[in-house]
């Protein structure tokens, strides 16, 4: 078998789990993409792919993981989430990846619920309200998050063709 097809299979297997990596935070997928598309230039030499469109490319994907930060800390700073309740959010979804699509979309809400109260150390009706509150502003940040990866993921795949066929 030709090498060249093994390193293509192998591009276009880094991409799609850099895609499956967007909605799930235990990969990195924006840089999966990237080192996707990145092998697949080098494959063919650079000629269809050069230097101009991958640094485009690298650039969007460190904007890609800069969004990703500030969306989920606005999400959660928005709504005076402490740093337990970020640290539930982030363990919730590590948890919920084992519940598939409903862990995915539940377990940060949840987790930081929990890690709001906490932080409140307290199960008052006022404190149940503001970690509810807590943990919605912080899935919601998450779920900007990824909404914008997916955009960003998406306009790399679009450049990346378009340079490819041009």
């Amino acid at each position: 078998m030709d090498w060249h097809v093994l390193l293509y299979a192998l591009a276009a297997l880094l991409a799609i789990v850099g895609l499956i990596g967007i909605a799930l935070p235990a990969l990195p997928g924006v840089p999966l993409l990237f080192a996707g598309m990145l092998l697949a230039a080098w494959t063919d030499g650079f000629q269809h792919v050069g230097a101009f469109p991958l640094a485009v490319l690298g650039v969007l994907t460190l904007l890609s993981m800069g969004l990703d930060l500030w969306a989920t800390a606005h999400g959660a700073g928005r709504v005076g989430a402490s740093r337990l309740a970020m640290l539930g959010a982030a363990i919730g979804t590590l948890v919920g990846l084992f519940f598939a699509i409903p862990g995915l979309l539940f377990g940060p809400f949840i987790g930081a619920l929990a890690g709001e109260l906490l932080h409140l150390r307290s199960l008052r009706a006022s404190s149940l309200g503001q970690a509810t509150k807590v943990g919605l502003g912080t899935w919601l940040g998450i779920l900007l998050g990824v909404a914008l990866k997916f955009a960003l993921a998406f306009a790399m795949l679009g450049l990346f063709v378009l340079a490819w066929w041009l």
